[in-house]
């Protein structure tokens, strides 16, 4: 009986295998007589379409060759190939085939983890700042040690285009000279002067922002770092007209108002029948550290704050032009500043003292600094500079040997780079997961662009970081950290070309009541916008949807939104459909078009690139951009483009860009709405996308698209390095595993934690 009971049981698992086999091969060699229909036509060795050649890839084993069929996988979702003009699948045969090549490429990655080739990364300007902040307590001004990064695959922290030249080396030895001196506080500083200018357009008829006076308008307030306890001398230069000469207003007299710390240091008298900027200064003994410096003018009415003054023009208002702090002058010594306390964790009672205090000084910093815990042959290696100063003869003081030992810090390798190195007798090639120490690097960098603190670093070592518990407390505990907006600055505003509102420069011919103030509002409106969404861990898909913005008076009064008073900023709720999520705001709308008009081209390559993870290929060579000539300048956008597209070069790539762009022809080109202006365009597979709310429909039935897109972006930038074919299964899983929480930032960052490329490494 009970051999015949185990025979059954051999019997029906063969028959069950037996089945499934069959119904493999059954499954493959469909999907295998759908590509020979409807791909293998253009896709062959005859024709090689874009270089992509499936009459001989092997789809009974996708793994093999993951460059070709992640490259099917994307066309296929995006619904690209075939092209609108050939026979097609229906969209069950669509996802039947993307589901069976992900799910075979995505247990293959299971089965052997690929977390990419190593690099050596080093800190790009931003992180190199905002480490010298966490481990100083001190803000500096890196653009003016440091030059720009170079960027790759959108990010200036990718870390093979971060190259190492001699002129950076010696920006480095220059910068690290800078900052010992400053953190530590050097009695023989040389007075030196520091320039704030205000650009040249800004109007100055408000009050600016928050750390200036109530009752003031226009002006500057300066956060500036003071080497030392001593005096200063604070000197302003008043704003010029367009010619860069002559003083703006001046019919009456005004009031300028100087304060340090809230505290008014001076109120000159200025304008009336002669005019100038002569004796605009004020010496001041100012403590060592950091100080706010503000210089601004008294409002010469009395209407309350946020009540809108129509007796305010530029036209007859002074402004500032710019502040120069110069000093220090007599000082009195280094004073007790945030940084020095932050360094000088011992003091030595005498002489016996000194070597045991500095050891443990340099200890701390270099632990911080190098992001592990130190070796005695590195503390050895610090000390001598220590040593040296201190034994040089010239009488070179405690602090001036730590000074210079900080400075050795400040050029090592280990804080210049992110050095990870494999364990012993690791094989060339095998995939291993990084130390406790390496991943800590890896997270500070990615949510913080900076060093990781105390905490993260204690656990760290400890061995508990890789405890799921303990890492999602660290992230959630991380990503609450108000240095966390640098996921805003360095991974949004640069994911979505938002930097480029820097530097754009509107004709103003076209665009007259574009002013700096505006510039800086279209920048806060959006980092606002997303700091919300990261602080209140929302979906990513209200991007998209969201009904609030945040507003003061001058970018209210260009959206056309009335009620909005003052230069404060506020959450306000949206009632313009057309004005909700990210298609409607002014800074996406102004980086996406050309100075004197919009663009639907680059507004639809932008949304393809960005949001869709389907960008077009580079234009043709020699294909004329639009004309301006007197022939077109009367037509419309809409039949200037189609003369355009009658190039049979350009039109297959513009069918697919344009048509999203025409959307958003509702938007001018600073993002004003605008009547009377056809806003309807038809996608190459003939769906109509009518106005900014159609096409905010159509992205969000296309969720998948965005969603896979958004977190190539979020891990490249993780990463450090470009999105690879095999680190697909990763991100679909970081995608599987958020949608359960809607998507929300939290879920899609701690997949990018967990994933394999974050926490793996190859050997080298």
């Amino acid at each position: 009986m009970r051999i015949t009971l185990l025979a059954g049981v051999w019997t029906l698992l063969f028959v069950i295998e037996h089945a499934e086999a069959s119904a493999w091969q059954s499954s493959v060699a469909s999907h295998q007589t759908v590509l020979t229909k409807y791909c293998v036509t253009c896709h062959n060795e005859k024709l090689r379409t874009a270089g992509l050649l499936l009459d001989k890839a092997d789809i009974d084993h996708p793994a093999d060759n993951p460059e070709i069929w992640e490259k099917v996988i994307r066309k296929l979702r995006t619904r690209e190939m075939p092209p609108a003009r050939m026979p097609r699948p229906d969209d069950a045969t669509y996802e039947s085939v993307a589901k069976y090549l992900e799910s075979a490429l995505d247990q293959a990655a299971a089965a052997r983890p690929n977390p990419g080739r190593p690099t050596v990364y080093r800190l790009n300007r931003s992180q190199y700042g905002n480490s010298i902040r966490d481990l100083f307590d001190l803000e500096i001004d890196t653009a003016s040690l440091l030059p720009a990064d170079d960027s790759g695959y959108g990010f200036d922290n990718i870390g093979d285009v971060l190259t190492v030249s001699p002129m950076l080396l010696e920006k480095y030895l220059s910068a690290a000279a800078t900052i010992s001196r400053l953190a530590v506080g050097d009695r023989s500083i040389s007075p030196t002067s520091a320039d704030y200018q205000i650009r040249p357009d800004t109007v100055q008829t408000e009050r600016e922002t928050v750390d200036l006076p109530v009752g003031s308008r226009g002006g500057i307030a300066i956060r500036h770092y003071f080497p030392l306890d001593a005096e200063y001398v604070v000197k302003i230069r008043l704003q010029r007209g367009k010619d860069g000469t002559t003083i703006v207003g001046g019919s009456e007299q005004r009031q300028l108002d100087i304060r340090l710390d809230g505290a008014r240091l001076k109120l000159f008298a200025v304008g009336g029948d002669n005019i100038s900027d002569e004796g605009l200064e004020v010496r001041a003994a100012v403590k060592a550290g950091p100080h706010l410096v503000a210089a601004t003018f008294l409002k010469d009415t009395v209407k309350p704050e946020g009540i809108p003054d129509t007796t305010t023009t530029q036209a007859f208002f002074e402004g500032v032009g710019d502040v120069s702090i110069a000093g220090p002058y007599s000082a009195h010594g280094p004073g007790d500043t945030p940084s020095r306390r932050k360094i000088f964790v011992c003091r030595p009672s005498g002489p016996k003292d000194e070597e045991t205090c500095a050891t443990k000084i340099i200890t701390n910093v270099a632990r911080r600094a190098y992001r592990r815990p130190i070796k005695a042959d590195e503390i050895a290696a610090l000390f001598a500079p220590y040593k040296a100063t201190r034994n040089n003869g010239t009488g070179g003081s405690f602090e001036d040997g730590i000074r210079m030992a900080l400075q050795r810090i400040l050029v090592s390798p280990y804080f210049l780079f992110r050095v990870e190195s494999d364990p012993a007798g690791m094989a060339a090639g095998a995939a291993y997961r990084v130390s406790d120490i390496e991943l800590a690097s890896r997270l500070s960098l990615f949510l913080w662009s900076s060093i990781p603190d105390d905490d993260l670093l204690n656990v760290a070592e400890r061995g508990k970081l890789k405890e799921p518990a303990v890492l999602e407390q660290q992230v959630k505990r991380m990503l609450a950290d108000s240095r966390a907006n640098t996921l805003v600055s360095n991974f949004v505003n640069q994911w979505l070309y938002l930097r480029n509102m820097e530097s754009v420069l509107p004709d103003p011919a076209a665009f007259p009541g574009f002013d700096e103030n505006l510039r800086a509002a279209l920048a806060k409106e959006t980092d606002l916008f997303f700091e919300s969404m990261f602080r209140e861990d929302r979906s990513i898909l209200d991007m998209l949807r969201a009904d609030y913005s945040f507003l003061n008076e001058r970018l209210a009064r260009h959206y056309g939104i009335s009620g909005i008073q003052g230069s404060e900023f506020r959450r306000v709720s949206l009632t313009d459909e057309a004005r909700k999520g990210l298609l409607g705001k002014g800074s996406i709308l102004t980086v996406t078009s050309y100075p004197n008009r919009t663009s639907p081209t680059m507004r639809g390559k932008w949304l393809l690139e960005n949001l869709l993870g389907s960008p077009p290929p580079p234009p043709p060579p020699n294909v004329p951009s639009l004309k301006e000539d007197q022939e077109i300048k009367g037509l419309t956008m809409r039949k200037r483009m189609e003369l355009h597209q009658a190039n049979p070069a350009c039109s297959s790539c513009h069918a697919r860009m344009d048509p999203l762009g025409y959307a958003l022809e509702n938007f001018d080109g600073l993002g004003r709405s605008r009547e009377n202006i056809d806003s309807v365009g038809i996608l190459p597979d003939g769906t109509t996308v009518n106005g900014p709310v159609g096409l905010r429909n159509i992205l969000l039935s296309k969720k998948d698209q965005f969603i896979i897109t958004l977190t190539e972006r979020l891990l490249t930038y993780a990463l450090e390095r470009g999105v690879e074919p095999f680190d697909m299964p990763a991100i679909r899983n970081i995608v599987r595993n958020a949608a359960p929480n809607d998507y929300r930032w939290s879920s899609l960052i701690m997949g990018v934690v967990n994933s394999v490329p974050f926490q793996m490494r190859r050997a080298r």
